[in-house]
C-alpha cells in the first residue's frame, strides 16, 4: 500500500502508475493511494490506505485504533483517523477525520499502521461516548483486558482538563476503584455498596475450581458471602457451565452466593442492597444504612436486628434450659446415690461400731 508520493520518490512515473491501474494490476483506493495488487484488500491494507490518504502525521484513532489494539471486537465500516490541528483535509469518503492539537503526543511510538496509544484511544472514545455507562465501558474494558493500567489512564487524562465525564472517570481510576472490570461492577460499587454502608468486598477475588483459576466479582470474606454480577443478556453453554462449576465450588466451601444482573443493579439498587444486607447480617454484619427515607435497607436492617435479638433470646433460653437440665440431672444423680442398696448414710454422733471402746 503506497501513496503516489512514495511511488514517485521510488523513481516511478505517473504514466507507469496509470498503466498499472488500467491493466488491473494495481488499484486506487483513495485519491493518491494505490494498492500494488489486485483483488479485495485485506483489513490491514484498508487501514494503511486510510492513513496514507489523510496525509502526513495522520494516525488511526477512536474505534479504528481500538480495533487494532484489541479493545474493539468488530471493525467499523468507517475508518477513523486523526490529524494535526493545523492541517486541513478535504472530505474523504469512508473516513472520519478528527483534528487534534495533541496528535503528536498521542501517537504510539512503534506500532504500525500509525495509531494512538491505547490509553489515548480509551479516553478519546470515552469523551465521545453518548452516555456515562458507555464511557465507563471503554475504561473497564481496557483494564479488564489488561491493555492499559489505571496509572496509564490517569496520566493520559491529566492534560485533558475539559474532558467530558472527567470527574466520574477520575473517580473510576482512583485507587479505591481498583479491580472493577465492568460497568456493572462500577454500578454495584457506586449504587449498592457505597451509599448503603455495605463493607468493601474483595474485587475479582481469585480461587481455584479443580486445576482452573476462577474469580469472584465480590467476596465478603469475613462473612463468607459472594456476589456475582452478570451483565450479559445471554451466555454460551460453556460459560453457563463455568458459572455452575464456580457456584458449586463456592457452595461446597460453605460460602453463600448471591447473583444479580444488569436490571437489578441499575433499576433496583436499594432492593439489591437490602438483600445483601440480610445475607451479611445472618453472618454478623451490622453496619448497613438506608440511602434515603424510603430505602428498603432500613427495613432489612430492622429485620436483621430483630432476627439477631430473637436469636440471642433463643440462645439465652437454650442456655438456661441446658443449665436447668444439668441441675436436675445432678439432683437425680445425688438422689439415686442416697437410695442405692448398701448406702448407710452419715454416722450419728455417739454411735459406735461393735467392740469399739468408749
Amino acid at each position: 500500500m503506497l501513496s503516489v508520493g512514495q511511488l514517485l520518490d521510488a523513481g516511478l512515473s505517473r504514466a507507469f502508475i496509470k498503466s498499472q491501474v488500467d491493466q488491473g494490476n494495481w488499484q486506487r483506493l483513495y485519491r493518491g493511494v494505490y494498492a500494488t495488487f489486485s483483488g479485495e484488500p485485506p483489513r490491514q491494507a484498508q487501514l494503511w490506505a486510510a492513513v496514507l490518504a489523510a496525509g502526513p502525521e495522520a494516525v488511526l484513532s477512536h474505534e479504528s485504533a481500538a480495533e487494532v489494539a484489541g479493545l474493539a471486537d468488530k471493525p467499523q465500516r468507517i475508518i477513523h483517523v486523526t490529524i494535526a490541528a493545523e492541517r486541513r483535509v478535504a472530505r474523504i469518503p469512508g473516513l472520519d477525520i478528527t483534528r487534534s492539537a495533541r496528535v503528536r503526543e498521542a501517537v504510539h511510538p512503534a506500532r504500525l499502521p500509525p495509531q494512538t496509544r491505547v490509553e489515548e484511544t480509551v479516553l478519546d472514545l470515552a469523551a465521545a461516548a453518548a452516555t456515562l455507562d458507555d464511557a465507563i465501558g471503554w475504561v473497564t474494558r481496557a483494564l479488564g483486558r489488561t491493555l492499559a493500567t489505571q496509572a496509564d489512564l490517569r496520566a493520559a487524562m491529566a492534560p485533558r482538563q475539559r474532558m467530558r465525564w472527567r470527574g466520574e472517570l477520575t473517580e473510576l481510576l482512583s485507587p479505591d476503584a481498583e479491580g472493577m472490570h465492568s460497568v456493572l461492577e462500577v454500578r454495584y460499587h457506586r449504587d449498592v455498596e457505597r451509599p448503603h454502608g455495605l463493607p468493601a468486598g474483595s474485587r475479582q477475588a481469585q480461587f481455584r475450581v479443580g486445576s482452573r483459576k476462577a474469580f469472584r466479582d465480590r467476596f465478603y470474606q469475613e462473612y463468607l458471602t459472594v456476589v456475582e454480577l452478570d451483565g450479559r443478556a445471554t451466555h454460551t453453554i460453556d460459560r453457563r457451565w463455568d458459572d455452575i462449576r464456580r457456584e458449586n465450588a463456592t457452595s461446597a466451601g460453605g460460602i453463600l452466593t448471591l447473583r444479580y444482573g444488569w436490571l437489578e443493579v441499575t433499576k433496583q439498587p436499594c432492593q439489591v442492597a437490602a438483600e445483601v444486607t440480610l445475607a451479611l447480617a445472618t453472618r454478623g454484619f451490622t453496619g448497613a444504612r438506608p440511602c434515603s427515607p424510603g430505602c428498603p435497607v432500613a427495613q432489612a436492617a430492622r429485620t436483621a436486628q430483630a432476627a439477631r435479638t430473637a436469636q440471642a433470646a433463643r440462645t439465652a433460653q437454650a442456655a438456661r434450659t441446658a443449665q436447668a437440665a444439668r441441675t436436675a440431672q445432678a439432683a437425680r444423680t445425688a438422689q439415686a446415690a442416697r437410695t442405692a442398696p448398701g448406702h448407710t448414710g452419715r454416722a450419728r454422733r455417739g454411735d459406735r461400731a461393735p467392740g469399739q471402746c468408749a
